[in-house]
């Protein structure tokens, strides 16, 4: 799994920050997670190619989330993007982005599929053979989702060394991986499991971000990989958290203790601050594995 970080700070635009976008890649396939001003220009920066992302998601309409979102949408136009493209977010974002096309006739030339969200609750927004996507409540100023992705379980691998001392044909490969057992000629069984090693582990990533302090989040996330979750304050300024919907890093820490996550990723910083390290130092009083995001950072995890 590889997280890249293309913007993690707060809406106040500085000329060596960028707001909130990131690409996580994950069982070989990417997703692009919130776009704010600028983020076609960070994808080219740091080589990712647009041809790889087919699945959006918007966190909320505020614009530091996604006002770059049209200006990408027109771009894959101009490149004569074929693939369809499918944008995840609340229920509004479809008419904002179909009137600025309307309005700028820019008009696509690749199919266009909004899902508007508005549940309350978490719900399960997409899915393949690969990965489930679910929604993650937040609580902000708007009508804010974060997001869970979790990864389905693999095939199981062969044990060649195993495998070929029980003279297993290539041909029954396939259905071992799928986890059958296998009937030889004279009726024996080969078990699965003597000639198979299990999948790969799973993983999974969280995305919370923006959100005051919110414990409901807690058993959506519990034991998950990775969790993006905001940290726009230090302790300091910790009365400014309930009136502008954010957080601080030591609640962004406590949610990640609360839940038992493995690692934890701080972000969305405000620009206030000159030296967003102080936002790890505080976290690293509650919870061990913390990192800074940081524009252009990338995770492998």
């Amino acid at each position: 799994m590889k997280v890249s970080i293309l913007g993690c700070y707060s809406a106040t635009p500085r000329t060596i920050t960028n707001p909130t976008s990131q690409v996580l890649e994950i069982n070989n396939q990417m997703y692009l997670i919130d776009c704010g001003e600028g983020t076609q220009v960070q994808l080219r920066k740091h080589k990712i190619k647009f041809s790889r992302i087919n699945q959006i998601f918007i966190s909320h309409l505020h614009g530091d989330h996604f006002f770059g979102l049209i200006g990408l949408i027109s771009t894959f136009s101009l490149l004569n993007r074929p693939n369809d493209l499918c944008i995840y977010g609340p229920k509004g974002i479809k008419e904002i982005i179909l009137l600025q096309i309307k309005l700028s006739k820019s008009y696509t030339k690749y199919n266009l599929f909004f899902h508007e969200l508005e549940s309350d609750q978490s719900e399960l927004i997409f899915e393949d053979e690969k990965i489930a996507v679910y929604t993650i409540p937040l609580k902000h100023r708007v009508y804010t989702n974060g997001f869970l992705f979790k990864e389905k379980p693999g095939l199981r691998r062969i044990n060649i060394e195993a495998a070929t001392e029980k003279n297993i044909d290539v041909c029954y490969f396939n259905k071992l991986k799928q986890g059958s057992d296998l009937k030889q000629e004279d009726e024996t069984i080969i078990k699965n499991e003597s000639v198979t090693f299990d999948p790969l582990p799973t993983q999974s990533y969280a995305f919370c971000s923006d959100t005051v302090y919110n414990e409901e989040m807690i058993p959506l996330i519990e034991n998950v990989d990775v969790l993006y979750h905001e940290s726009t304050f230090l302790e300091q300024d910790i009365e400014k958290c309930i009136p502008t919907g954010h957080s601080t890093a030591i609640q962004a820490a406590t949610i990640a203790k609360k839940a038992k996550v493995k690692n934890l990723i701080l972000g969305h910083y405000s620009t206030r601050y000159s030296d967003i390290n102080l936002f790890k130092k505080e976290a690293d009083t509650v919870f061990e594995s913390t990192f800074l995001a940081d524009d252009g950072l990338v995770f492998k995890f």
